[in-house]
């Protein structure tokens, strides 16, 4: 084979990996009440699902909800950490006018998992707007 073709086949598998991509986005109302209380409790029903106390993910959720607001972080995946051990990876996705808030990875002790794929959870961010 040549470099030539090795280049073109090498060309095509990124190609094919970028395509696949997810952009990330920012939440651009979260100084609406509504959409923050939408974060805040969409935050905590993912965190809850992961095996987090109820009250300790709300506590989570309230904490990264107001950080995002008061942060101009711009549009980038952020982490939220837990007294339990557990490391959370999320990022929002803008996909035509509805925003998804994702989980994609989460890490406990030298435990990981990242699924950029399907995602581990997924929920709408009804109420909220964002943007790219």
């Amino acid at each position: 084979m040549t470099s030539i073709s090795l280049a073109v086949r090498w060309t095509g598998v990124w190609a094919v990996l970028l395509s696949g991509c997810a952009t990330v986005a920012q939440i651009t109302t979260l100084s609406d009440e509504s959409c923050r209380q939408t974060v805040r409790s969409q935050l905590e029903s993912i965190l809850v699902e992961e095996g987090e106390q109820p009250e300790m993910a709300n506590r989570l959720a309230v904490n990264t909800t107001v950080v995002l607001a008061t942060g101009s972080l711009g549009p980038r995946p952020f982490g939220v950490s837990s007294p339990s051990g557990a490391d959370y990876s999320f990022f929002v996705q803008r996909k035509g006018e509805t925003c998804l808030l994702r989980l994609y990875g989460r890490q406990k002790g030298f435990t990981r998992y990242t699924n950029n794929l399907t995602y581990i959870a997924t929920r709408s961010l009804e109420g909220c707007a964002c943007a790219e």
